[in-house]
Parts: structure tokens; C-alpha cells; sequence
């Protein structure tokens, strides 16, 4: 009699035990994951509808709300099956302005959403034919590590800056604050919110993260309520009126691949569509080295588990997003957060994707959380991930200089693709001044040509035109 193989379990799917991880944890670094990258559902929809296209229109909230967490529900889920990575993935910040004020102006909001698209189909391709990994490949393994180190300092400062501890000075430009000052109720949220999250954290309490974010999200409600008329930024902490929320998919599919070429000329299209992809390439890039070595993902040489999914997945998610009207999704950096709270397999992605799409028809509950109690576990997370500096040999100024600029462009120009472009320009240009010219992979005069294009095409624009 012919024996049926047993049914593989959730840990033999995600090979939880294998990387050294329980379903608990996954669980828990997937609604981490979530919480802390939720307030997406609610800037995304503000940025893209603050534009208008060529014709004057301007896209729905409630639609765009829909498009969101639709997109990311999708993509992340397939993260999750396919790639087996807890990345999360979401529409993204550094690609959204991209389409609302380079490329709306210019042309319908289906042709630009087109454009999304065709980021993605290249991006795919480049997964696929394997281009891309061997760009990542390229890069030298302690450019690597500051990738890591930088986008910790970024997410950061994205959490100090979104509660409101940072601000910008009057004659510097960044403070303390507003005026070089800590004032306010929002700011008592986000600092005890903060606290509490590193004793916890240090105690080694499971859920830590999980715990500070929840905590400070009851404290903010009732300090709201206490005292009404605070400002807390994007979500205001209230208790919401209904909890189901129908979704409005009106912008499914209202996508014109190649009208923009059409309407805003080839040249201006093309920038755009350089712009997307070298942002949504090197963004997600950076975030999956970085991310991916701080959940343990990576071998000595700095290389991902499962790279080739993971691109192909990340550079569908810019189809899929496009295709749904939500502009490019993307790796998200606050996957670190889920990472930091102990996620390691694909199980916290779904966890994560089940969120967003319960999210769609939950949109009320999505808009308790404020940003003062969700940027407690992004600046621990950037703690987290600074130690990889260690590892970066800065007894060699080769390495030492591009790793410095790799790490402080990223935070001080609030781009991953900045970061990654100046450290790998500046690796090469040291390199060949040292006439060290074989430990130059020769795709990295590629890439730095690239990149001397990207940080000059406002010049290179200004002669064309």
C-alpha cells in the first residue's frame, strides 16, 4: 500500500526552525511590521491626492485608500509565499512624490500610473535576467554593511521627525522640536512611548516593539480625549465612529502604459521613468541588504537567501501598485521593525498581508495609531541596526569614506538612492586614484556613470531645455 507523504507543516514552509525563529515570533514581527508601517494607508493617499494632472483632476481619498492597502496586501502576501522573507512591502515615500509632482503635471493620472508600471516591468526584467543581482553583487561587502548602518540612521530619524522630537530650525536646519524646544502632549506620548519600549527591549520581553507601540497608541487616545485640540500630524488618536469601512475600487486598472510619452513628450517622460526606476531599484535594494542582514539572511559575503524571488517580487510589487492606481510598492524600511521583533521567515509577511487586507475594509482602525506612538520602534530598530558598523574597517580610508558618505547621505538627504550613489561613486573614484583599479568590479563604472546621470540630470535637463 502506497503510504501518503505527511502534509508539510507552517514550519516546514517557511523553515521557521531553520532560521532559528518560532511561529510566535513571526506572528508578533508581522503585526509589528504592520503597526508600524501603517500610517502608509493614510500619507500615500495625501500625497497623491494633493497633485493634479495635466487636466486639473485630482484623485479620490477614499480610492486611493483602497488602492493602497489593496497593492500592499497583494504583494507583501506574495512576498511571503514566494520569497519567504518578511519584508513587507508597500507603496513607496521616496516614489510617490515622483508621480505626483514630476510626472502628473505632465499627463493624465492613468498615464503616469502607466509609467509606474512600465518602472516595474523593468525592474522585473532586470531581476530576471539576473542584472540585478549581479548589480547587488557588485557592491562591495563593506559598502554592504553601511547600507545597513545607514538606513538604521534613516528610519531613525523618519520616527524622530514624524513624532515631532526633530524639526526644522530657524537658522539651522534641523532642531530640537519646534524653535529648539520639546513642548506639547504628542511629544510625552512619543517619549514615554520610548522608553518603555527600550526597558522593555532590554529586559528581553517578548513583544516588546508590539507592546510599546499599543501601549503608547491607549496613552495618546486618552491624552487626546483629556485634552482636545492637540496636534498630532497625520492620524489624530480617536476612537473611530464605525469600524467597517466599504472599499471603493474605482482606480483598478485605470492605467494608460504608454500615453505619457505622448502627452508630456518623450524626453520629459523618460526622465520620470529613469527617476522611478533608479529610485525604486536602489531604494529596495538598500532596505533588503540592510533589513535582510539584520534578520540573519545573509552569508559572508553579504549575499540574500533567495535573492532572485525576493527582486522579482519587490519589482512586481511597482505592477502590481501601478496597475491599482497606488503609485510603485516597494521593500519598506520598517520591515525592520518586524525584523527587530523577531520575524526571519516569509509567515510575518503574511501575517503582515493579512493586515493590510483587513485594513481595507478596517480603514477606521487603521487611523488610531499617531505617528508619536508608532516611531518609538523605528528609532529602536535604527539602534539595532547602527552595531553593524563594527564590521566596516575603518582603519582603511578606501572603505571609510564611502561607507561615511553611504551612511550620513541617507539620513541628511532622507534618500536610501542618495546614500547608495555616493558611496558607491566615491568607492570607485578613491579605488582608481589609489590605482587599485582590480578591485574595481567593472560594473561599478557603470553603476557610478549612472549615478553621476542621476545626481546631475536637473544640469543635464537645464541644457537639453
Amino acid at each position: 500500500m502506497t503510504q501518503l507523504k505527511p502534509r508539510p507543516t507552517t514550519g516546514d514552509l517557511f523553515d521557521i526552525a531553520g532560521r532559528g525563529s518560532t511561529v510566535g515570533r513571526e506572528v508578533r514581527g508581522g503585526i509589528t511590521t504592520f503597526v508600524a508601517v501603517a500610517y502608509i494607508i493614510l500619507l500615500i493617499p495625501i500625497i497623491l491626492s494633493g497633485a493634479k494632472d495635466v487636466t486639473g483632476a485630482q484623485l479620490s481619498i477614499p480610492q486611493l485608500t483602497t488602492a493602497v492597502t489593496l497593492s500592499a496586501a497583494l504583494t507583501t502576501i506574495l512576498m511571503g509565499l514566494v520569497g519567504n522573507a518578511p519584508f513587507a512591502l508597500a507603496s513607496g515615500l521616496g516614489v510617490a512624490p515622483v508621480v505626483a509632482f514630476q510626472a502628473a503635471p505632465y499627463m493624465t493620472w492613468a498615464q503616469a500610473m502607466g509609467l509606474v508600471v512600465l518602472e516595474g516591468v523593468v525592474i522585473v526584467i532586470f531581476a530576471l535576467t539576473g542584472i540585478r543581482q549581479l548589480i547587488m553583487d557588485a557592491i562591495p561587502t563593506p559598502i554592504k554593511h553601511a547600507i545597513g548602518v545607514g538606513i538604521g540612521m534613516f528610519i531613525a530619524l523618519i520616527g524622530l521627525v514624524d513624532a515631532g522630537f526633530v524639526g526644522k530650525g530657524a537658522g539651522t536646519p534641523v532642531t530640537l522640536g519646534v524653535g529648539g524646544h520639546l513642548a506639547g502632549w504628542p511629544i510625552v506620548v512619543f517619549c514615554a512611548g520610548l522608553l518603555l519600549t527600550f526597558a522593555l527591549f532590554v529586559r528581553k520581553v517578548p513583544g516588546a516593539l508590539l507592546i510599546g507601540i499599543v501601549a503608547a497608541t491607549v496613552l495618546a487616545v486618552v491624552v487626546n480625549a483629556m485634552v482636545p485640540g492637540l496636534k498630532w500630524g497625520v492620524v489624530t488618536p480617536e476612537l473611530p465612529s464605525q469600524i467597517i469601512a466599504t472599499p471603493d475600487f474605482g482606480l483598478l486598472f485605470d492605467v494608460d502604459l504608454f500615453g505619457g510619452f505622448a502627452s508630456a513628450g518623450f524626453l520629459t517622460a523618460t526622465v520620470v521613468l529613469f527617476t522611478l526606476v533608479l529610485s525604486g531599484f536602489f531604494d529596495a535594494m538598500g532596505t533588503i541588504l540592510g533589513v535582510g542582514e539584520e534578520a540573519g539572511m545573509t552569508d559572508p559575503d553579504g549575499r540574500i537567501q533567495g535573492i532572485g524571488r525576493i527582486l522579482t517580487i519587490d519589482g512586481l510589487g511597482a505592477v502590481i501598485g501601478g496597475g491599482a492606481g497606488a503609485s510603485a510598492n516597494t521593500v519598506v524600511v520598517e520591515s525592520a521593525a518586524g525584523v527587530g521583533e523577531g520575524a526571519r521567515t516569509g509567515l510575518a509577511s503574511l501575517v503582515t498581508g493579512g493586515l493590510f487586507a483587513a485594513a481595507m475594509f478596517l480603514t477606521p482602525l487603521a487611523a488610531v495609531v499617531p505617528a508619536q506612538a508608532a516611531a518609538p520602534a523605528l528609532v529602536l530598530v535604527g539602534a539595532l541596526m547602527m552595531t553593524a558598523v563594527r564590521k566596516i574597517e575603518w582603519d582603511s580610508l578606501d572603505l571609510a569614506i564611502p561607507a561615511f558618505l553611504t551612511i550620513s547621505l541617507m539620513p541628511f538627504t532622507y534618500s536610501i538612492t542618495n546614500g547608495v550613489g555616493a558611496g558607491i561613486i566615491a568607492y570607485t573614484v578613491i579605488k582608481a586614484a589609489r590605482g587599485r583599479l582590480e578591485e574595481i568590479h567593472w560594473l561599478l563604472w557603470v553603476i557610478s556613470a549612472i549615478f553621476v546621470g542621476y545626481f546631475g540630470i536637473g544640469f543635464i535637463e537645464g541644457l537639453v531645455g
